[in-house]
């Protein structure tokens, strides 16, 4: 590993000595640059969780999280955030990318590029590459863990208020705010730190809206952060379903870049922390670019958890204090976190009961020259309600006559308004598994289009499109894992799923007179995303789980 004092100027706010806590109302006085990607949310994750599972004293967690970094971003989310229903806890956890450390200086070159095979140090911007919210239910129950893909496309709040890729928020803002502070004398550190907490406001606050559910608090990660807890856990093992084979393409004027380097079997393999990045980082080369990095974020938070559980480190108060002396440097907090608290109102983090999943999205389109994910709003917002809150969404209320006060004014046309293309299925098991597969794919905005058999001799999930349907049958093709492709042989606008018979029809959510998605048991016995509409298969803890 490269010498730490070497690759950033960490000398002020990092190597204060450890008993010594930063001044108060200071969001960001220590850490490297938040350059997260991906699977960094595994310190937020053991940092909320451990302690109640270990049973550590007040003293003892004084000492864990003395010196932890602070921040008041929650503030302004908190004026207008949706209301609670019950005493339930939402956590947001933030990976960040970005080429500069907390005082706005750039990493060194050599650090990132070489020894973190990050790209560029050059390449800038505050991207929130990962963005998974942890719902704690108030009964102690599964927590139930959602994905945010980076690219959705949605209307930002607290940043510029209009439509972008729901990762540039927290871009935007800091970019705002830096303006409207550059002319009151701050030093160069002290305008990054105060500009960045406007953009930790803003993604919480565009979470919020999205996703219609409180954040309650909030962890911010980064590069180098997971890259450090990465180097204190390793070898962690991870399992692949396929091999995989990664390698790193030189940035050029006539090429963008990419490609971490990577390169594994299919099975588990045992990863050092550099391995361990590019493996949270690779989207080149997967059949679901950024959809199947997103599972890898997960999968990876699952093996750390399981091997810290296995080898007895949640118990172990001195291992826990080494960890946390990483975490303290690298992770951000919300200034109201009471983490003894908190982790005994949520064993299940360290118990296993953590199933992730990705919040699906209708399709791809470009804007201003970037593809961008399309999404329903209504059905996110119907997703969350029916896994956080166990209950029907409510129905939509009604407008008073004749425009009087009170009255709810209808909702801006989104993204995803146009008509998508129709969808023929053809099943192996039969018309009955293909006017499942049909129905479920009408809940995701598609047209119903012809069912039909499939040959039995069909052992594999195929998606071909025609003229005109290419992004729509891209959406559809990652929903099965498997690539979309063109063919002369089906209609203009339309998208051809053929169903394996080794393949389980996706069902469709029951629906309610309020057309929402049917309410789980109330003792929580069944899988309460089972059938909803995810982007892929759900990612379960308590072991190695296996993704592409």
């Amino acid at each position: 590993m490269a010498d730490r004092t070497n690759r950033t100027n960490r000398t002020d706010h990092t190597e204060r000595p450890r008993g010594r806590a930063p001044r108060r109302g200071s969001a960001a006085r220590r850490g490297p640059a938040p350059l997260t990607v991906a699977g960094r949310t595994l310190a937020c994750a053991v940092s909320v969780a451990v302690l109640g599972a270990s049973g550590f004293t007040w003293y003892e967690y004084r000492s864990l999280d003395d010196g932890m970094i602070k921040s008041g971003a929650l503030n302004e989310a908190k004026k207008n955030a949706p209301p609670h229903l019950d005493k339930s806890v939402n956590l947001l956890l933030i990976g960040l990318d970005s080429r500069k450390d907390m005082d706005g200086n750039d990493l060194p070159k050599q650090f990132v590029e070489d020894e973190l095979h990050a790209g560029s140090s050059e390449i800038g911007g505050y991207n929130t590459n990962a963005l998974i919210v942890l719902h704690i239910p108030a009964n102690g129950g599964k927590v139930t863990a959602l994905s945010v893909p980076r690219d959705d496309y949605v209307q930002t709040v607290g940043a510029d208020g209009k439509m972008h890729k729901i990762k540039e928020a927290y871009g935007i803002a800091k970019e705002a705010a830096e303006s409207k502070l550059a002319g009151k004398g701050l030093s160069k550190a002290d305008l990054e730190r105060q500009s960045r907490e406007a953009g930790r406001s803003a993604t919480i606050q565009t979470v919020q809206s999205f996703l219609d559910v409180p954040i309650d608090h909030f962890a911010e990660v980064n590069l180098i952060g997971f890259y450090d807890i990465a180097k204190a856990v390793e070898p962690i093992q991870v399992c692949l379903n396929h091999p995989v084979d990664d390698p790193i393409i030189a940035r050029t004027a006539a090429h963008e870049g990419g490609g971490t380097g990577l390169k594994l079997p299919a099975g588990i393999s045992s990863l050092n922390a550099a391995q361990a990045l590019s493996f949270v980082r690779q989207r080149h080369h997967l059949t679901n670019g950024d959809l199947d990095r997103t599972h890898r974020q997960q999968a990876f938070i699952s093996s750390v958890e399981y091997k810290l559980k296995q080898q007895g480190i949640l118990n172990d108060f001195g291992q826990m204090q080494k960890l946390f002396g990483v975490v303290k440097k690298d992770v951000v907090i919300d200034n109201e976190w009471n983490i003894l608290d908190f982790a005994q109102q949520a064993p299940n983090l360290t118990g296993g009961n953590v199933e992730f999943n990705t919040l699906p999205i209708t399709g791809f389109k470009t804007v201003g020259g970037q593809e961008v994910n399309t999404v329903n709003p209504e059905l996110i917002k119907k997703i969350v309600r029916q896994l956080f809150n166990r209950e029907p969404a409510p129905a939509a209320p009604a407008a008073a006559p004749g425009g009087a006060p009170g009255e709810t004014a209808p909702p801006a046309p989104s993204p995803s308004a146009a008509p998508k293309s129709v969808v023929d299925v053809n099943a192996t098991a039969g018309a009955g598994a293909a006017a499942t597969e049909s129905k479920a794919l009408v809940d995701l905005g598609y047209q119903a289009g012809r069912i039909g058999d499939a040959p039995a001799r069909i052992r594999t999930t195929t998606v071909s499109y025609g003229t005109g349907a290419k992004a729509d049958a891209q959406a559809v093709a990652a929903r099965y894992g498997v690539t979309a492709v063109p063919s002369s042989a089906v209609p203009a606008g339309h998208v051809l799923v053929t169903l394996a018979g080794t393949r389980t029809a996706t069902p469709t959510p029951a629906a309610t007179a309020s057309g929402a998605p049917a309410p789980a048991p109330a003792d929580g016995s069944a899988d309460p995303a089972a059938g909803l509409p995810m982007q892929g298969p759900a990612v379960k803890a308590g072991g190695i789980p296996c993704v592409d």
